[in-house]
């Protein structure tokens, strides 16, 4: 038999092929990716023909769960795996942690798996703001779960809660800093006053610039933390953050603690001149600076005397290194 075009996989992923072609693939594979029939029998266990979902569901039951991680951990299965892995394999650590890494599996078929996850698998899930903002169901079983710490609980009740973010004087000031154009900013300024926390986060994490250079400044720091995981952040709005010293401590933390952060070198010269940067994380990164920025670090009088004098004696210490 000859491999199945993409044509005709991609109908049996969606359910859409002939009644024997089904059964086919439920009996013998028809000379299919063992990964590909894993997803497209996991779909055919929903199937209307009732031969065809039992015999999907005993295909099943033959796989390997390590074939379940492979198929999982693709870019975009379909959901109709997800779900059969969140029913059949709930307590199996491997695919729960294969579920959480794909970023593309949806909160609801993350629930079942929430009691069975361990204490580094909350931690993970907790920490990707956008799936647990954007599934109330998800955020609900993880507040149950005895695996978490005092800060999850925080951000999982900050998450949960109706409250608005109102009409305040920073969210004004927020707001024109980031929009210079005065009707634009006035509706920007309505749709975040209106926003609970969780709204806020979605917003952080899929709206324009202007959203994610105000909501930077949110009095929320689930909220700012979210800004920070935007799919949509660009390198220039991380630099521009790295030199404003109207973040909060915590932030520029997180900035200054992300590897893909530090590796645009604009991002570590701004923090490393920003007053507000963290001594501990200032002190820690003074070796990355090249020689022309670290002297004019020494001359900063903005930035803490500390760092000031620490930056000199680096300057002498490589100049005698080169004598």
């Amino acid at each position: 038999m000859e491999t199945l075009s993409p044509e005709v996989i991609e109908d049996l992923r969606h359910g859409r092929a002939p009644r024997e072609r089904k059964l086919a693939v439920c009996s013998s594979g028809a000379h299919l990716d063992p990964i590909d029939r894993l997803e497209i029998l996991a779909v055919l266990t929903h199937d209307q023909d009732e031969l065809v979902a039992t015999r999907a569901q005993e295909a099943l039951f033959l796989d390997q769960p390590e074939m379940f991680v492979q198929a999982i951990l693709r870019e975009n299965p379909i959901h109709a795996l997800f779900s059969y892995a969140s029913k059949s394999f709930a307590t199996n650590v491997a695919i729960a942690d294969a579920m959480i890494k794909n970023r593309n599996c949806p909160g609801e078929y993350l629930t079942p798996l929430v009691p069975h996850l361990t204490a580094a698998q909350i931690s993970s899930l907790i920490g990707e703001l956008d799936r647990v903002s954007s599934s109330p169901h998800l955020l609900v079983a993880l507040e149950k779960s005895p695996q978490l710490t005092a800060d999850q609980k925080n951000t999982l009740q900050e998450l949960r809660s109706t409250a608005v973010a109102g009409d305040s004087e920073s969210l004004h000031e927020a707001t024109a800093e980031a929009e210079p154009d005065a009707a634009r900013r006035q509706t920007l300024l309505q749709q975040i006053a209106k926003m609970t926390v969780a709204q806020r986060v979605q917003f952080a994490m899929k709206g324009a610039s202007d959203a994610r250079r105000t909501l930077i400044r949110d009095s929320n720091k689930v909220v700012q933390r979210a800004v920070l995981q935007s799919p949509r952040l660009t390198d220039q709005e991380v630099e521009a953050f790295a030199s404003m010293a109207n973040l909060t401590d915590e932030i520029l933390r997180l900035i200054a603690g992300n590897r893909a952060f530090r590796k645009n070198y604009v991002v570590v010269r701004n923090l490393m001149n920003n007053p507000k940067t963290p001594l501990d994380v200032t002190l820690h990164m003074l070796p990355l600076l090249n020689a022309i920025d670290l002297k004019r670090l020494a001359m900063n009088k903005n930035i803490p005397e500390t760092l000031r004098t620490t930056a000199n004696k680096l300057v002498r210490t490589r100049a005698d290194q080169n004598k």
